[in-house]
């Protein structure tokens, strides 16, 4: 079985796969202070959680955006597979070419997402994760990574609202019965909410009219789903997209 570690600024989330199959899911928090044996204590507690032996994983695969969290997180999952990690990075084969200008700059966990969303819904598609920051990221045609968007993501706009004001309360981000809002909480969480609605269809609408055609588009990460119901063009909501996106890279790195 394989071990793919989606590393984020806020969380880690692993995927047990047994072929294309996504057998399990954990999430934890990424944390900065952890050891490689405290990492690796913690992802074979999840394991006996869930009844399932570490032992039967023979490979790994990680893409982090934390850089100082690569080793730790990198040394338990090469203990528990016993086996080299494939770390995704910039020199990795990924099966698409990469188009950006500079092609280093660009996370591993969007180059998970465009392989995930392109084997997904074919090519051209774009994809938009609501992770800590929000991104869109693009697949031609011809299936390559054109490049895409990055915004802030609703906690960290919610967080920002509390941190750099004097007065305004630290809000939950949730989606509100009415865009009018009759008190302070409710204003923001309207001014969250539909405020990323609308700056996604935004964004959707200039991207297609940029890239010329009605391009479709899968979004990924945990505000996914309430932000798809209401959007005009979100037309598929994969919540593990970047999971899978990392097993196809593993598989094609074979």
């Amino acid at each position: 079985m394989l071990l793919a570690a989606d590393v984020g600024n806020t969380k880690i989330a692993f995927g047990l796969f047994d072929g294309e199959e996504l057998l399990e899911r954990w999430t934890i928090r990424t944390d900065q202070t952890k050891t490689a044996d405290e990492y690796g204590l913690l992802i074979r507690q999840l394991f006996e959680m869930r009844g399932t032996p570490s032992e039967a994983v023979h490979a790994a695969v990680m893409a982090s955006v934390v850089p100082s969290v690569d080793r730790p997180v990198g040394a338990a999952l090469a203990g528990i597979c016993h086996a080299q990690v494939l770390v995704v990075g910039p020199d990795t084969p990924l099966g698409i070419r990469n188009l950006y200008d500079h092609p280093e700059e660009v996370g591993a966990d969007r180059l998970a997402n465009a392989v995930g969303g392109k084997a997904l819904r074919g090519a051209p598609v774009i994809v938009v994760d609501f992770g800590t920051a929000t991104t869109f990221d693009v697949v031609t045609p011809e299936g390559d990574y054109a490049g895409g968007i990055i915004m802030p993501g609703m906690e960290m706009a919610a967080q920002a609202l509390f941190t750099l004001t004097a007065k305004l309360p630290r809000v939950a981000p949730k989606r509100p019965k009415r865009v009018l809002g009759k008190t302070t909480v409710s204003s923001i969480r309207s001014g969250l909410f539909w405020g990323f609605v609308s700056a996604v269809d935004g964004l959707v609408e200039r991207l297609r009219a940029e890239l010329g055609g009605d391009w479709p588009v899968v979004a990924t990460g945990g505000y996914a789903p309430p932000i798809a119901a209401e959007s005009r063009y979100i037309g598929h909501v994969e919540p593990d997209l970047t999971l899978h996106g990392l097993r196809i890279i593993w598989d094609r790195n074979q």
